[in-house]
């Protein structure tokens, strides 16, 4: 599976940000390329959070039942469930988000990653987190054509 801790997959990622415009349109879902950027940034804000926020009930309960799915090598499903904290339903500035995201793919990297224990999903090893990271961030170029 590809990690976004990989040199040649960071950049095949940075490169497909690049490639987007304000003009870039989705192939289904309903945020624009703003908000998709701005949605991106949050899981890579929480990744890169050390220490983590606590586990959630949830999470404690059903985080080790989903996780493998979640982070496995089958790729997300279209229009699949957000949870409400990485909703971005508000207008975004293209610029503004893609230069945050690309800010926060440049920061992305093991030695930032001290506290692996997702609020979900648990334990995470580096790799885990690397390897959701990429995946989470290709689905979303994907939506967006790149």
């Amino acid at each position: 599976m590809k990690n976004l801790f990989d040199a040649a997959n960071k950049q095949e990622i940075v490169d497909r940000i690049n490639k987007l415009t304000p003009e870039s349109q989705a192939q289904w879902g309903k945020m624009n390329v703003s908000q998709m950027f701005a949605h991106n940034v949050l899981p890579m804000e929480l990744a890169l959070t050390n220490p983590k926020p606590p586990r959630q009930l949830m999470g404690r309960i059903f985080g080790g039942l989903v996780r493998n799915k979640v982070i496995g090598p089958e790729p997300f499903k279209k229009n699949g469930f957000t949870p409400k904290e990485f909703k971005v339903e508000d207008e975004k500035k293209f610029y503004e988000e893609q230069k945050k995201l690309l800010g926060m793919v440049e920061v992305f990297t093991r030695e930032n990653i001290t506290d692996t224990v997702h609020p979900f999903f648990g334990k995470m090893t580096q790799d885990e987190w690397g390897e959701l990271q990429y995946k989470h961030l290709d689905h979303h170029l994907q939506q967006f054509g790149v």
